[in-house]
């Protein structure tokens, strides 16, 4: 059976928060976080946010915040973006299980992701990507998708409120990893 993507839906939190902890470190989803994120990614009906099945096994997902639903903050760069920020998502994150990359799983989420967007208005995304990711694989892949680096942010997730608890598996409690700034327009 091929891989099948599909909108996140409640069944799924649980499997898509330990996935994620599992790549990215201790602390960096939990349930409430999940809910909040869901919310952030529906408009209009409209899902953004999914995820990779293999059968019933979950080996990818894809969290997006609708357009007019996430926060510019001090790690936004808007006067370089050429769009109005209300037209523009939030690529938040995009993660596959290590046996299935290279295998186009994160470009059919995210895929899928811009045409869920698209419905609900928005002309582009925003994302801060994991320089340091296996490979810089994360910057790779939303290169070849189209997008253009702002500007690189080091210590992005170093004492971060949106993830109190967060370990990275790189750096431990005190993450020096770098997040580069990355606009994609459609």
């Amino acid at each position: 059976m091929p891989i099948r993507i599909i909108p996140l839906t409640t069944p799924y939190f649980s499997q898509v928060i330990a996935l994620g902890n599992h790549v990215h470190g201790d602390g960096y989803l939990d349930a409430e976080m999940m809910q909040q994120i869901a919310s952030k990614g529906s408009k209009d009906g409209i899902n953004a946010n999914f995820v990779a099945l293999d059968n019933e096994r979950l080996i990818g997902f894809r969290l997006t915040y609708a357009p007019g639903s996430w926060t510019i903050d001090r790690w936004c760069t808007p006067a370089s973006w050429d769009v109005p920020t209300e037209q523009l998502c939030y690529f938040k994150c995009n993660t596959v299980a290590t046996e299935y990359r290279g295998q186009g799983v994160g470009g059919s989420l995210l895929r899928a992701s811009i045409t869920a967007t698209q419905k609900q208005g928005a002309v582009g995304g925003l994302s801060h990507l994991w320089k340091q990711s296996p490979d810089n694989s994360a910057v790779g892949y939303f290169t070849r998708a189209g997008g253009r680096l702002i500007k690189e942010h080091p210590n992005r997730w170093n004492n971060n409120p949106d993830h109190p608890d967060y370990v990275c598996v790189l750096c431990g409690e005190s993450c020096h990893c770098t997040a580069c700034e990355m606009l994609l327009l459609y």
